[in-house]
């Protein structure tokens, strides 16, 4: 898959000039990024009136301001998104609407000082978004935007289950139309602030991944003129992210939307009860004291708190809770509140070894820690600034597995179980502050966890939350281990073995910047976020706690917006940090620890590549690349990635000029293919898929197939173009037609007991996986069924169809690749968890090698492949890494002929640029193009020869 468009990409272009970060002195004005409303205004004391709201009060002093923000009718425009008031500061946030509808990160921050009868304007902040035209009127209705995005985010788990990323490689989905593993929420209309904005609807898909059993919540957006996705992302915020072949560690849990609140009895009626002090011992041994209370009810003691969260203005009292949630899975709890979940119980105030082996001893105890936290040093009610209950589920698994995470879902902290080398997860103090920073994060600046925004989402979470623990244990800010996140997790791992990241490594910088679709780690949010997190704790050691603690929680809670990412970030501490009236000195320090990091203007530019470019920023999402005969084939969006996608194709040797081969209806047109002389490509619109062709030589475009739907995969040989598609129920099958004539049409699967999937095709041959239930025996029940997994090749000619190997039913198989003697695959025979193998065979089917075995030192990782005559080419990840650089995807070639009998030849890694290297695509010998997403907006390029090895 391609990675995301440009308005929420990993790496957007520089928010602001220099003068943004040092400061130039009152009335300072800092320009926003396409658009005319500053970002950042500071230094000025403007009067406004007193009496009234706040959000009125704010929108008066930008109505009246209209040389300066260029906001035309505030009043309509700009909507209160809440209000927050101390010692005589009021910060207002008003949400951003076009013609009505809410515009996606469109928030401006005014704040304030009410004090003496008076109200002044002290500085504002945010983005409005003044270049926006779109319309308002869909021709894509919800009932049609829901469909197209379940089938985008089952299209996307279907990809990753054969990366083994979830476990073990996976055939594509099973669905019970009765019980569909996943269902979607239809949110409303939603301008996406690219170029002059794209309307969409927004959809939220929540469920069970059908394959893995982990909890699955994406925020999808689809065009409502085409009904393509164009954005998408995890609503998931986790402690660890996505880790690889870690037994059991999926990285998964969940969150509800933004505004979403599907919890029910979050709150139950209790019984009468008795406040106490109680006990408990933390699994590191150490005893601590609990406020618990005593429920009359049911007679025990429970790990509830109602004694720190302030009663509201209706009387209602909220507690902080600690919840059994032993034998439950994250998908049960993430989102949704089980029925018969209580409260962690002992029959004395005094709580034993079992709540302690739990977590929920160290939950109970570091949920307060955080409070308390929050309340003491910040002034701040509960978690979201107005006294909400607090939370903690403990226990979880998944599906009876360990489960090595935590997450916060909207409503709640939930703790992983564990494993045999890693404590529950709310061992970590700094682990329960992460999480419940989240929330705190959430209900103020609210940063999209996506891209840039969600890595400063996760390094808020890790400095606040790492701060609380290093405070708690009494570490100094001067210990070299003091930056670790994540050490005391583990039983017999030293806390560096064991720590997952460490805020002080100097080493990572925006020049580590990992460049990532947003399919992965939701576009870097784990990947990238110690590159801010680290300025803020390398500014934290020099300066203290006290001083940098306030300035950050200033940032987030008074400057930053959903958008923000690290420019922005820099410059939300460094105007806090004005406002706060720190010294010079300080402000200095601030400023050097994020130039430290290589956070500075234009930063994203110094990113090196060791490839050639050849066709820049093509802004697109969910489609591959194309191919052959010396060309490559791209679909590109413009430069604002608002605009419906186009095909363009080119030479493979960067010479001549692109050619626009689609036309520009409003459809989206995707998923090219090309050998070199006819380019095919998907073409998406409102009500159903078009396969389209036109020659590279010119001419008209032609239709060849439509249909509901497609998948990614689509090739073309001469007057062979061969697809995959989908029936309704998500039944896929594959076909292959005739250019000079698409009547003559064949087909595979696409029924209920027999799927098809995988397709490629050359030299007048189209191999392709099959999965065929086998005949039941009589009397035997449908769920006793066995299913026959079969790699075949297909010659067009003489129509025989020859099974080249066949698998058992534990053995899942990938992708195909084919070329004039051999054919390829990808499999998992479970012989190693997060590894898959390269096997080839001869197209008679003998001579079955594996260029990359499944076991082994070297073994990969891998979820898509290419051929040429001459090289194989796979895109994978190094299994067994924790998130990193070459956690990312990248590519890796090897010789394609040869001995069967000999050993492999692995030509090593193509390229070694940082980033993401997706959708290969051979072109000839050991050529091959790619999408690299180093620099945060996808780039097609290549090289003619892969690197080797990578340092």
């Amino acid at each position: 898959m391609g990675v995301a468009a440009l308005v929420l990409s990993a790496v957007p272009a520089s928010a602001a000039p220099a003068t943004g970060f040092g400061g130039s002195g009152p009335g300072e004005v800092v320009p926003g990024q396409d658009t005319r409303t500053p970002a950042l205004v500071q230094g000025i004391r403007e009067a406004v009136p007193a009496t009234g709201s706040a959000a009125g009060a704010a929108r008066t002093h930008l109505a009246g301001k209209q040389d300066r923000y260029r906001i035309a009718n505030a009043e309509r425009d700009l909507v209160p998104a809440g209000t927050t008031a101390a010692g005589g500061q009021e910060t207002v946030r008003l949400q951003q609407r076009h013609r009505g509808l809410p515009v996606l990160g469109g928030q401006y921050v005014v704040r304030m000082e009410h004090k003496g009868g008076q109200r002044v304007v002290t500085g504002t902040s945010g983005k409005y978004f003044t270049e926006l035209r779109t319309g308002t009127t869909p021709q894509v209705g919800e009932a049609l935007a829901v469909e197209r995005a379940v089938d985008a985010v089952l299209s996307g788990l279907e990809a990753q289950h054969f990366t083994g990323r979830t476990g073990k490689a996976q055939p594509p989905r099973e669905t019970d139309e009765s019980a569909p593993p996943l269902t979607g929420t239809a949110r409303g209309l939603v301008v996406l602030p690219n170029g002059p904005g794209v309307l969409t609807q927004h959809v939220t898909v929540r469920g069970t991944d059908p394959a893995s059993g982990t909890p699955v919540l994406r925020e999808v957006y689809i065009d409502a003129g085409a009904g393509y996705p164009v954005f998408q992302y995890s609503g998931i915020k986790t402690f660890a992210g996505e880790r690889t072949g870690t037994g059991g560690r999926t990285g998964t849990g969940g969150r509800t939307g933004a505004g979403e609140r599907t919890d029910t009895g979050a709150e139950p009626a209790r019984a009468a009860a008795v406040a106490e002090k109680g006990t408990g011992s933390r699994l590191d041994g150490k005893p601590v004291a609990l406020d618990v209370e005593l429920d009359e009810g049911r007679g025990r003691h429970v790990l509830r708190d109602r004694t720190r969260i302030p009663q509201d203005e209706d009387g209602n009292v909220h507690s902080l809770s600690t919840w059994d949630a032993r034998g439950k899975g994250a998908s049960e709890v993430s989102g949704r509140w089980p029925d018969d979940l209580l409260e962690f119980s002992s029959p004395t105030a005094d709580f034993g070894q079992e709540a302690t082996d739990a977590g929920a001893v160290d939950a109970h105890w570091g949920a307060a820690r955080v409070h308390d936290y929050f309340r003491d040093k910040h002034g701040r009610n509960s978690l979201d600034g107005r006294g909400m209950t607090i939370n903690s589920l403990v226990g979880v698994n998944s599906y009876g597995m360990p489960y090595v995470n935590a997450f916060w879902d909207g409503q709640k902290m939930v703790y992983g179980i564990g494993d045999e080398e890693y404590l529950p997860l709310s061992a970590g103090l700094d682990v329960v502050g992460h999480e419940m920073t989240h929330a705190v994060v959430e209900t103020s600046a609210n940063l999209v966890y996506a891209g840039q925004s969600g890595a400063v989402n996760e390094a808020v979470a890790d400095y606040f939350g790492n701060a609380i623990e290093t405070a708690a244990h009494g570490v100094p800010d001067t210990d070299p281990d003091s930056g670790l996140i994540g050490e005391r997790l583990c039983r017999t791992k030293t806390p560096r073995e064991c720590a997952l990241r460490d805020l002080g490594d100097g080493r990572t910088t925006a020049g580590s910047f990992v460049g990532v679709g947003f399919a992965g780690d939701n576009g870097g949010v784990h990947l990238n976020s110690t590159i801010f997190g680290g300025a803020l704790w390398d500014a934290r050691g020099e300066l203290g706690g006290a001083l940098t603690d306030k300035v950050v929680y200033k940032a987030l809670t008074q400057y930053l917006t959903p958008l923000d990412g690290f420019t922005e970030g820099r410059a939300a501490v460094l105007a806090a940090a004005k406002d706060l009236k720190v010294g010079a000195a300080a402000q200095q320090a601030l400023a050097r620890a994020f130039t430290a990091h290589g956070i500075v203007p234009g930063w994203e530019q110094a990113l090196g590549l060791d490839s050639e470019k050849l066709f820049g920023r093509i802004n697109t999402t969910d489609t591959n690349l194309g191919a052959g005969g010396g060309w490559w084939a791209a679909a590109k969006s413009n430069e604002a990635g608002s605009e419906p996608y186009s095909v363009w194709a080119g030479r493979a040797d960067g010479k001549g000029q692109t050619q626009l081969m689609s036309p520009n209806d409003g459809r989206y047109h995707v998923n090219p293919a090309t050998d070199g002389k006819t380019v095919v490509w998907q073409a998406v619109g409102p009500l159903r898929t078009e396969i389209l062709a036109r020659p590279l030589a010119g001419g008209p475009v032609r239709k060849l197939w439509e249909g509901r739907a497609t998948g990614s995969g689509i090739g073309i040989d001469g007057d062979v173009v061969t697809f995959a598609y989908y029936n309704h129920g998500g039944r896929q099958g594959v076909a292959y037609l005739s250019l000079k004539d698409p009547t003559k049409i064949v087909r595979f699967g696409g029924g209920t007991y027999h799927r098809a999937y995988a397709p490629s095709v050359s030299h007048g041959k189209v191999a392709y996986q099959s999965k065929e239930r086998v005949a039941l025996r009589a009397g035997e029940p449908v769920s006793a069924a066995v299913y026959e997994w079969t790699t075949r090749v297909v010659d067009v000619a003489s129509g025989e169809n020859k099974a080249i190997q066949t698998a058992p039913d534990s053995t899942r198989l990938g992708p195909t690749a084919i070329n004039g003697t051999h054919v390829f695959w990808l499999l998992d025979e479970g012989l190693a968890e997060g590894k898959t193998a390269l096997r080839r065979a001869a197209l008679d089917g003998s001579g079955v090698v594996d260029l990359s075995p499944q076991t082994g030192p070297e073994a990969l990782n891998a979820y898509d492949l290419t051929v040429s005559e001459d090289t194989v080419t796979v895109g994978g990840y190094v299994a067994d890494t924790v998130i990193s650089n070459e956690s990312t995807a990248k590519l890796h070639q090897f010789a394609a002929g040869g001995d069967p009998q000999a050993p492999a030849t692995r030509k090593g890694r193509v390229s070694c640029n940082r980033g993401e290297q997706a959708s290969a695509a051979a072109v000839a010998g050991s050529r091959v193009v790619w999408l690299d997403a180093t620099t945060g907006t996808p780039d097609v390029v290549t090289r003619a020869r892969p690197r080797g090895r990578c340092a």
